[in-house]
């Protein structure tokens, strides 16, 4: 299986990014691992699912659609809590954990390896108030630096 093309390795961000661009990843303290991420799509909110319960937070469900692939040599793993919302308030908003059932299909991983030439790709819900709209969409995992993408007024 041939790798994806690897995206620019990107360090350092003057800003957000728009939805769509796949950004390279470069884990320099692991040899040989090296991922591109992309933020495809946003939706608010998501229609046909139960609307969370107060336990949960948020009136509506909205959900990204997201794409890790493996570029590198080494396998790694991925899952749905390195993703965050971001508001102007300077509120954040987590995953849930919730899975299965009504959420938005697919879904991307809680917890995949993925193998060189691999991709995990499929959708995050998140709770979320309808009154407002997050302003980024940030992936953090351990280690590295955040990457942001904005979200389109809607």
């Amino acid at each position: 299986m041939t790798a994806p093309p690897a995206a620019e390795a990107v360090k350092a961000q003057d800003g957000p990014i728009n939805l769509g661009a796949k950004v390279g990843v470069d884990d320099d303290t692991t040899p040989g691992l090296l991922a591109s991420v992309q933020a495809l799509s946003y939706t608010q909110p998501v229609k046909n699912i139960e609307a969370p319960t107060d336990s949960q937070g948020g009136d509506i469900w909205a959900a990204p659609d997201v794409k890790v692939c493996n570029a590198g040599t080494a396998d790694f793993s991925v899952s749905q809590f390195p993703w965050h919302l971001t508001y102007a308030d300077g509120t954040n908003i987590e995953v849930t954990g919730s899975s299965g059932g009504d959420m938005p299909k697919p879904e991307f991983p809680m917890d995949r390896t993925v193998s060189p030439g691999n991709c995990a790709r499929g959708k995050i819900a998140y709770p979320v108030p309808s009154s407002k709209r997050p302003e980024h969409l940030v992936y953090e995992p351990e280690g590295t630096e955040p990457i942001e993408w904005a979200i389109p007024k809607a």
